[in-house]
């Protein structure tokens, strides 16, 4: 690669995170020949799925979609998804010469002051490139939602999220509370309960369990919802929010034993557990919130890329605001089959971009 007056190193793309969404652009980006170079923060591959707990097995996976030109086969239901899935990602790396940058944080993607169609300048830990458009894959993992509510600071006992949740082992005996009506709410719940002293559900609105098959109508519906609101500018729900909860046999004893009993969500918390305003109390140890996460796409601020409605709006991939900047793994594309898809569509689109503005002469090699 070249290296510009201003230091940074030139390149076509740079793809920020290689997770699902990430590895796949990268595969279709070098499929096409187009220079890029893929920049990850995690210190190993496997995406987000490195960090989900122990008791998570593959067999418990929801949804996982093989990536592109590589199926994942004969995976082992009883061993931990993180194990799983890391070593698959890794494979995948390998098979396609992915040379994936890591650990990287990126810190912000600035316009490069060269007008429409002019550069990016994407800043990181390990230096700065110049790239003529974005892949920004980075998920929604870093990003874990911690709602307020009155009372929060005074509870004594253990507040923890998902995203550092460690297994059922560290609450043998514990009361615990878990807030939140998705699938990991519901999986947190049925493994605590076998350990725990008490267990309570609590959500904001009722829960829905989806019985029968989900087909692939089903599924484009429940993906045009989601597109809907990010065509709009706002910020995008998962695409889970919208299909409901599967109804599994786990999921139909833990609703025949109680344990998925759901109360609706307390009005405050106390130093030893919640309060409702109707007077009903219970006594926790722990409050799991099991309560989503939200886009990590704070690094992009300097673009002004959000809509007056808090989200990025997106047509395809395409952040309306920069036609440079693709969101892959954003909304409608956040699940695993979508973020293939979706990484796909972006090199589409920036093969475009890039053939109607010629590279500087020697530049765009793969980082």
């Amino acid at each position: 690669m070249n290296e510009t007056v201003r230091g940074a190193a030139e390149v076509d793309v740079v793809v920020v995170g290689a997770g699902q969404a990430g590895l796949s652009s990268a595969y279709h980006l070098a499929r096409a020949g187009i220079g890029h170079v893929v920049l990850d923060h995690a210190p190993r591959p496997g995406g987000a799925w490195q960090f989900r707990w122990p008791s998570l097995t593959y067999g418990k996976v929801h949804g996982m979609h093989a990536l592109p030109g590589l199926e994942l086969v004969d995976a082992d239901p009883l061993r931990p998804s993180s194990e799983v899935i890391g070593a698959y990602f890794a494979a995948y790396e390998e098979r396609f010469g992915l040379r994936v940058r890591r650990p990287v944080d990126v810190k912000a993607v600035r316009d490069g002051g060269q007008g429409p169609g002019g550069r990016l300048l994407v800043e990181s830990t390990a230096g700065t490139w110049s790239a003529r458009a974005l892949v920004n894959a980075t998920g929604t993992w870093d990003r874990p939602f911690w709602p307020r509510y009155p009372g929060q600071e005074l509870f004594r006992g253990r507040q923890l999220h998902t995203a550092n949740y460690p297994g059922p082992q560290e609450f043998a005996g514990a009361r615990v509370i878990v807030v939140g009506g998705g699938t990991s709410a519901v999986q947190h719940l049925l493994e605590i309960a076998e350990v725990a002293a008490e267990t309570t559900w609590v959500t904001r609105r009722p829960p829905v369990f989806r019985d029968g098959t989900f087909g692939e109508a089903e599924g484009r519906a429940a993906v045009a919802l989601v597109e809907d609101r990010v065509r709009r500018g706002l910020p995008p729900q998962s695409v889970v929010s919208v299909t409901g909860l599967p109804l599994n046999e786990a999921v139909r004893a833990g609703l025949a034993s109680g344990i998925l009993e759901r109360r609706p969500v307390f009005d405050r918390l106390t130093a030893s557990g919640a309060a409702w305003a109707d007077g009903g109390r219970v006594e926790a140890d722990v409050i799991l919130w099991a309560t989503g996460f939200r886009a990590a796409v704070d690094h992009l601020a300097p673009l002004r890329l959000r809509e007056p409605g808090g989200g990025i709006r997106v047509e395809g991939t395409r952040a309306v605001r920069d036609e440079r900047v693709h969101l892959v793994g954003y909304g409608p594309s956040a699940s695993t089959i979508g973020a293939n898809r979706a990484g796909a569509t972006a090199v589409r689109e920036i093969r475009r971009l890039l053939d109607r503005e010629p590279a500087a002469a020697g530049v765009g090699g793969t980082g």
